[in-house]
C-alpha cells in the first residue's frame, strides 16, 4: 500500500485555510469544467484584484487550481483531479481505516 504524502496534503489544506480561498474554490467548482476569467471571479466575490491574485497564486502553487491564457484573459479552473486525490486521502482515513464515518454518510453531508 502506498504511503500518502501527508506533508503535501497538509500544504493543500493550508492553502485552503482562508474563507476567501474556500469561496474561490467553491465558485470555480460551480463553473467546472470551463472555469472563470479573473474579472468574473473578482466581480462575483468582491475581492480586490491584488488580493484575489494573491489567493489564486496560493491555490495554484498547491495545484488546487489551474490557469490558462486565452488571448488577453486568464481562465482559472478548479483542479478536480487534485481535489479528488485530497478527498480520497480523507476518505481513506475517516471511512476505510478507522470507520469514523460511514461512507453513505458522506453523501448525506454533501446534500
Amino acid at each position: 500500500m502506498k504511503t500518502p504524502d501527508v506533508a503535501r496534503y497538509a500544504d493543500m489544506f493550508a492553502a485552503m485555510g482562508s474563507e476567501a480561498r474556500v469561496r474561490i474554490l467553491r465558485l470555480l467548482l460551480s463553473a467546472h469544467p470551463n472555469g472563470m476569467v479573473v474579472g468574473d471571479l473578482q466581480a462575483e466575490l468582491g475581492i480586490p484584484n491584488s488580493t484575489l491574485s494573491h489567493h489564486l497564486e496560493k491555490l495554484k502553487n498547491e495545484d488546487l487550481v489551474s490557469v490558462r491564457r486565452d488571448r488577453q484573459f486568464l481562465w482559472y479552473t478548479a483542479n478536480a483531479e487534485t481535489l479528488r486525490e485530497l478527498l480520497g486521502f480523507l476518505y481513506a482515513e475517516c471511512c476505510s481505516r478507522s470507520k469514523a464515518i460511514r461512507p453513505d454518510q458522506i453523501i448525506q453531508l454533501a446534500k
